[in-house]
């Protein structure tokens, strides 16, 4: 069993011990090795003490050299040609990677330092002959021994293993053609390209494990555009963290598909357009005339670089693994809407397709018998699914009590309706496997009642408001992930309802949509409710009606704006978080006065009952006033960003219709209890 490791947002490896993939030894040197110091802090040390840092003895636990026989896996090589075995190094979880590169190999090395961090990291740990390797490229296989490493090249010195033994896709690479290509290349390859062959002694556990390292760095977390970051920042903290995080993030499957797939897409788009730009400004500082071909190849190199510039900002922004889910991930629904039927009829969808003649003879009663009966056409379906899946613009579902598993999403992109016939406990729709979403909306007019929602194993909320819409009435829904996201120009009415388990926002609030929630329960989430940045011009403010709702037992806030922290707040940033470390003595104080008042009239029970509800309810309509005082605020700061820009742009009189773009919020009669941060909060970026 791997040792304990320390608890992380993402990406722990959890998901790989879950698979049963063998825990491999700590990446990094054992206890006799001091973490890597920059070399500006290594000259302070005397010589003496540093060469024996870095002896042999103080690597004896890396790679257990001095313990009875490897503490690596191996595994087989594919293909036809009986290779032999290589180490298994690439299954390392999130922490033993990220204590690898933080502690022993870049620490805090700047970008422009990278190669020759990594390179004095390899001379220390890594044999520099006497192994034998797997060249591995696209088009052949091919077994070499080392028998020396270029390590600033960061390139091992090879010779063909005898016997040879080659797999290609063809059959040109025979011996004589190998051997010209080693002779060609100088007989060094780079190490990432090596798999070494597995040695049961340990001698080569290190070995393996730096070249894994190295070989994980150049795949996954180095880019190309690298070495043009700006030295001042640190490159771990920078560059490294992010990307491993987001790499172990999507392998664990915590980010949505669409997202991943936007990632690599802009990824490629970055390198190709970077490697235009490198050949343009290359042509450009190899021609010194100022000819007219120049100031064009000047005038597209600045254009790539704006482009690549704008990509590695929405790079970073996926990257980022808070960025990546305050702002979201704005997802276009590509759902399309069936209409009406041609013959104009509307059906009711009936779950499932067989049933007790007396449950058959009650649901007739009261859902199958309306004033136009004749006209009226049922379907029954095996599951929820596949009746949604069924149906068309105005028709309708009706879920009979049971509990429902499905392994899929539902996609409602027509104005429908889903019912469950019965209590929300007793009508379970239980989400099986693996997915980005559970419930997504686009249609005109949704609703969606009387169901208990019961999510698992997501990446995205159980409720998905993307457009039109949505009304959700006396539901209960167990989150995992997000609860309830309203998108942009969406809407949301949530009544009578009851949220709970979100490891974020019960309910997500994003520019320019609505909001109604009326008499619900938000409760053991990460946060009650998220109210996004909207102080973006391209924004519209939302809609905001909270209605005697009870919003308790949250780890973080029961309310929380996101928005950026304005210049003229940022001189005045002590002084907030100086008045509001005073307003708990404040309150303190009141209490302490209550209870002082309750202790010089012991015997009146009534009085004391009737002071502690007063001090409640002044409690709670505090707190409504306050999150409805301060998002007004905010909505009225947009509206003053909005107008000087209008000004600065030559608008002195602006339309009223564009001016009015304040928030509406309608916030009263709320309860707010036992939250871990506070009834209402405020994130600044």
């Amino acid at each position: 069993m791997a040792e304990p490791r320390p608890p992380g947002p993402q990406g722990d490896g959890l998901d790989s011990l879950a698979a049963g993939a063998a825990p491999g030894p700590a990446p990094g040197p054992g206890p006799g090795l001091v973490p890597r110091e920059r070399p500006e802090q290594a000259e302070d040390r005397q010589r003496e003490d540093a060469e024996s840092d870095w002896s042999a003895d103080s690597w004896s636990d890396y790679g257990s050299r001095d313990k009875p026989g490897t503490t690596l896996g191996r595994t087989v090589p594919d293909g036809n040609v009986l290779f032999p075995d290589i180490f298994h190094t690439d299954h390392l979880l999130f922490y033993e990677r990220f204590s690898a590169y933080q502690d022993y190999i870049l620490a805090d090395c700047k970008a422009s330092e990278v190669k020759q961090f990594i390179a004095e990291y390899l001379e220390k740990v890594l044999e520099p002959s006497g192994w034998q390797a797997i060249w591995r490229t696209n088009v052949f296989d091919v077994l070499v021994g080392v028998v020396n490493v270029n390590f600033p090249a960061l390139k091992a010195v090879v010779q063909l293993s005898e016997p040879f033994l080659c797999e290609s896709q063809d059959s040109s690479f025979t011996l004589e053609c190998m051997q010209e290509l080693l002779e060609l290349k100088d007989h060094q390859i780079l190490l990432q390209e090596l798999f070494v062959v597995y040695d049961e002694s340990g001698e080569f556990d290190q070995t393996a494990l730096a070249i894994e390292h190295v070989r994980f760095f150049y795949r996954c977390i180095w880019r190309t555009w690298d070495e043009e970051e700006e030295d001042e920042f640190d490159y771990f903290v920078r560059c490294v963290e992010p990307r491993l995080r987001l790499h172990y993030d999507i392998l664990e499957h915590r980010v949505p598909s669409g997202l991943v797939a936007d990632y690599q897409n802009l990824l490629s788009q970055c390198e190709e357009l970077y490697e235009k730009f490198l050949n343009v400004r290359n042509s450009i500082s190899s021609n010194d005339s100022d000819s007219e071909a120049e100031n064009v190849s000047m005038v597209e190199g600045l254009k790539l670089y704006d482009q690549v510039e704008h990509i590695k900002q929405r790079l970073k922004l996926i990257e980022n693994p808070l960025l990546r889910y305050v702002f979201g991930y704005q997802k276009y629904g590509s759902l399309q809407a069936k209409g009406l039927r041609s013959t104009g009829a509307k059906v009711i969808h009936v779950v499932p397709w067989n049933m007790k003649a007396n449950l058959l003879q009650l649901l007739t009663r009261d859902k199958l018998c309306p004033e136009s009966c004749g006209a009226l056409e049922i379907q029954f379906h095996r599951d929820p699914l596949a009746a949604v899946n069924a149906c068309y613009e105005g028709d309708r579902v009706i879920i009979c009590p049971g509990h429902y598993f499905v392994d899929g999403m539902f996609s409602i992109a027509d104005s429908i309706e889903l019912e469950g016939y019965g209590l929300p406990d007793d009508v379970v729709i239980e989400k099986q496997g693996k997915g980005d979403n559970f419930f997504d909306c686009t249609g005109a007019n949704v609703k969606i009642s009387n169901l208990k929602l019961v999510q698992h194993d997501a990446v995205e909320g159980i409720l998905n408001v993307h457009h039109g819409k949505t009304i959700l009435e006396n539901c209960v829904l167990q989150c995992e992930t997000t609860g309830i996201t309203v998108r942009t120009s969406a809407e949301l009415l949530m009544r009578n309802s009851d949220l709970y388990g979100a490891k974020g926002a019960g309910v997500e609030i994003y520019p320019g949509s609505a909001c109604t929630l009326l008499h619900n329960g938000i409760h053991h989430c990460k946060e009650g409710i998220l109210v996004k940045n909207f102080l973006d011009e391209v924004y519209e403010a939302p809609r905001i009606t909270m209605i005697n709702n009870m919003i308790h037992n949250n780890e973080g806030y029961g309310v929380v704006l996101v928005r950026p922290a304005m210049p003229s707040e940022m001189k005045d940033a002590s002084a907030q978080e100086t008045k509001g470390c005073t307003q708990p003595t404040q309150a303190g104080e009141e209490t302490a006065c209550a209870e002082g008042c309750r202790q010089e009239q012991p015997g009146c029970v009534t009085d004391e009952l009737e002071l502690y509800n007063r001090a409640e309810t002044s409690e709670q309509t505090e707190n409504n006033s306050e999150i409805a005082n301060v998002l007004g605020a905010t909505s009225a700061k947009k509206r003053q960003i909005h107008r000087k820009r209008l000004s600065e742009l030559g608008f002195t009189e602006a339309d009223d219709n564009l001016m009015s773009q304040e928030m509406f919020v309608s916030v009263d009669g709320n309860q707010f209890k036992w939250n871990g941060k506070g009834s209402f909060g405020i994130f600044f970026f």
